[in-house]
């Protein structure tokens, strides 16, 4: 069985906030969260999270969770990827089937976001089939599970608790996942938006 590293899991992260004291509440964020067991890497644009798919979930809801404990307005970019083509230190050996996962959860934060979420199956591990399919059972599984919000211009809508909303984005990246080698998911969160329009 391949490590995490080997397989090319991680996470590109941003966190914003719209505030004069961001750089408190950030910085307060990612010291609240625990970090063990995950190679984090902060560059000028954004920060690297590697490690097992749960562990870096778990990690997010942490930083994203106490950032928006604050009351303050804020987004969070999220990029997962993993099937490792491109990965600087990626080893997958030639001819790795894909490798999938099950469905996440997370415990509750109490914390409402809203989401803007786009799933990638990127068909370079031999699968044959519509790439639609991926996408489609990744929305059913939103459906499923009440986090599913609308479908917007390039993105699917999520909205619910911070942490179902990002346990649909992963959840639907590890099923994709079984049968596409290289799945990659972006996310755009919002929180405390003072412009929060109730549907």
């Amino acid at each position: 069985m391949l490590s995490p590293v080997q397989y090319g899991v991680g996470a590109r992260f941003t966190l914003s906030v719209y505030a004069d004291d961001y750089v408190d509440v950030i910085l307060g964020a990612l010291g609240a969260a625990d970090a063990s067991g995950l190679e984090i890497d902060t560059g000028d644009v954004s920060t690297f999270i590697g490690g097992d798919e749960r562990r870096i979930l778990t990690y997010l809801r942490e930083v994203i969770a106490h950032a928006a404990s604050t009351g303050k307005h804020l987004s969070a970019q999220i990029l997962l990827s993993r099937g490792c083509p491109g990965e600087l230190q990626c080893e997958l050996p030639a001819g790795v089937a894909a490798i999938g996962g099950d469905a996440v959860e997370l415990e509750p934060t109490g914390i409402r976001a809203r989401a803007h979420w786009s799933l990638y199956p990127l068909l370079d591990g031999g699968h044959d089939a519509e790439h639609m399919d991926g996408i489609e059972q990744g929305i059913e599984f939103a459906r499923n599970n009440g986090t599913y919000s609308g479908s917007d211009h390039f993105a699917t809508r999520l909205d619910g608790d911070l942490a179902a909303v990002l346990a649909t984005v992963a959840s639907g990246w590890l099923l994709v996942g079984r049968d596409v080698q290289h799945v990659t998911t972006h996310v755009t969160i919002s929180i405390n938006s003072p412009t929060l329009i109730d549907d």
